[in-house]
């Protein structure tokens, strides 16, 4: 049986990949992921860009002089 691996967006974990015949299904682990759950990608990559675009990048705050 493969094995699953875990998807991580931005050093937190978003779900789980299980390959799936030719794809991979999404297992979500946390908000707001759980819009995800069950979908099926054809490569990991892809699964992690759809969850990245959930899970936007912290507002970086530049100090003013």
């Amino acid at each position: 049986m493969p094995e699953a691996f875990l998807v991580e967006v931005w050093g937190e974990p978003a779900g789980y990949l299980e390959p799936e015949g030719d794809a991979f299904r999404f297992h979500a682990l946390a908000r707001p992921f759980f819009t995800l759950d069950g979908a099926q990608f054809a490569k990991p990559g892809h699964a992690r860009l759809a969850a990245a675009r959930l899970r936007p990048v912290a507002a970086v705050v530049l100090p003013v002089h």
